[in-house]
Order: C-alpha cells, then structure tokens, then sequence
C-alpha cells in the first residue's frame, strides 16, 4: 500500500504548474476617434482662469478600447441635428460611421462606457445595438430623477438621450457602476470626484503603462500643466477636480498617460491617420 504522502506527490506530479500561475493581466489597445470638430470654442470655458479672448478648435472624440474578446467604447458622441446647430459642428461623421471607418463594425461593440450623461458623450448610445452600456449609479439616478425637479440642474443633458437610457435600463442592458474605485471590466476601472456633471466617471485601462482616459473631467493637457480645472457641476467643486486632476496623474504614473477628452494634440502626441490616434 502506498503511504498518503507518496499518493499525495504522485497526483501533484501530474499537475501542471500552470494551474497554480496567476492570470496573466488582460492587455487592451486603446485609439481615439475623431468623428468632429467645434471650431473657435471659448479656451475659458475650458480652463478656468484662461484668458478671455484665446479661443480652440476642439476635438469631439471617442476612445475605442479593445482585447480580451471585448470592443469596448469609452463616450459614444452624439448625433441629434440640434446640437450641431448650436454649436456649429463642422468635419462631422457620425459616431458609428467614424468607428466602422476605422475597421469596427458598430454592431461588434460589446461595451459603452458613458463618462457622464452630456449630449456629446451620452448621445449616441442608440447606436450601438449588441452594447452593454456602463454608467455610474448617482448619475443615472439624478439624470433620470431630481435634475427636472425644482432647483435640479440639467444643462447640457438631452431629455431624448435619458430616454434612450431609461429604455436599455427596462431591456437589461445597462449597468450601474456604483461608486469609486470600481473595476467595471477585467483591466478596465472607473474612478470618480472630479465633479463635471453630479457623478461623472473617468477610467484607466491598466497595463505597463497604464492610461487614464478623462474625458470631460480634464479637457485639455493644458488644465493638467497649469493645474486649473475644468468646467464642474458647481463652481464649489473646482478643488474636487483639480484634486482628481492629480489623482489621474498618480493613476497612470506620468501626466503624458493622462488623455484629455477634447484636446487635438492627441492626435499629434500619438501616431494618427486621418481621424485615428494609436494611444497604446
């Protein structure tokens, strides 16, 4: 009869030491889209402090995320005539069309990652009809909720986007992101406080060298380099956001890995062709 402990390292033997290896981290590609422009925007209105008459063409992007077996995209554009209008859009292609330009067939997105709910990062979540969308809970609760009630706040919001919203919500494909620090996908984590709308989010997708992508919560690499916040909820929450502005940094271990969500020079600190930059 062979003792227990020679049955013991007899099984062991067959086993490969693989099985017992962590998981190697998931690694994701990540480009930015340009699908349009807003040109001669005020720089004031981007950078508090800047002076009033220096003016930007702005870049209207979305951050296109992919390994794994995922497609994820980080912001969706928007497509709805009235905001083109007001703001006098030009170089415009429609979110879908940019990505399917860039060789991603809409249809194949798996994920939609909202940073927060204004017009030109929420409103093309109808175009993504296989997505799962990701958006933080206190955003969709006061979005839908308490910002259309006396004393609510809802400039820059788009009552037919909610809507849309609302409706993946009774189809089960939308998720609620709740709160800071969050790991939404393997890789993929959501941080919250720089305070643009009520519960805007940013993300770093994780990796050697890690990235943070920050969408609304710091608009140009200007605000990191002359440390001055972005547009807030309240102007009460300008320090919020600059802490969350040095928060991005230590995030992704440099300021150069920190994007911005409408600066062009994105375009021209990163390989690009035509409307794509290879970010990582």
């Amino acid at each position: 009869m062979i003792p227990a402990r020679r049955r013991l390292l007899t099984v062991l033997a067959g086993v490969s030491l693989s099985a017992f290896a962590p998981s190697a981290p998931t690694s994701y590609s990540i480009d930015a889209i340009r699908y349009a422009t807003v040109p001669q925007f005020p720089l004031r209105a981007l950078v508090m402090g800047a002076p009033e008459s220096e003016k930007l063409d702005i870049a209207m992007v979305v951050w296109l995320i992919r390994g794994s077996g995922k497609v994820i995209l980080f912001d969706t554009g928007f497509h709805r005539e009235k905001w083109m209008k007001q703001f006098t859009v030009t170089d415009y292609v429609r979110p879908d069309e940019a990505l399917r330009a860039a060789g991603v067939p809409p249809e194949t997105v798996t994920d939609v990652v909202i940073s927060h709910a204004h017009w030109d990062h929420m409103g093309g979540i109808d175009l993504f009809p296989q997505a799962t969308v990701w958006i933080q809970k206190d955003e969709f609760a006061y979005y839908t909720g308490a910002a259309w009630q006396p004393g609510g706040r809802h400039g820059g919001i788009d009552p037919e986007d909610i809507a849309v919203l609302v409706h993946l919500n009774t189809e089960g494909r939308l998720r609620l992101v709740d709160g800071d620090d969050v790991e939404i996908l393997p890789g993929l984590r959501a941080y919250t406080g720089a305070r643009h709308t009520f519960a805007s989010q940013y993300v770093r997708v994780d990796g050697e060298a890690p990235v943070v992508l920050a969408s609304d919560n710091c608009y140009l690499y200007r605000n990191l380099e002359a440390r001055a916040a972005s547009a807030t909820f309240t102007p009460e929450d300008r320090d919020a956001n600059l802490r969350a502005q040095e928060r991005m940094i230590a995030l992704a271990g440099r300021r150069d890995r920190v994007v911005p969500g409408h600066d062009p020079l994105q375009f021209a600190r990163y390989p690009a062709a035509g409307r794509v930059a290879r970010i990582r």
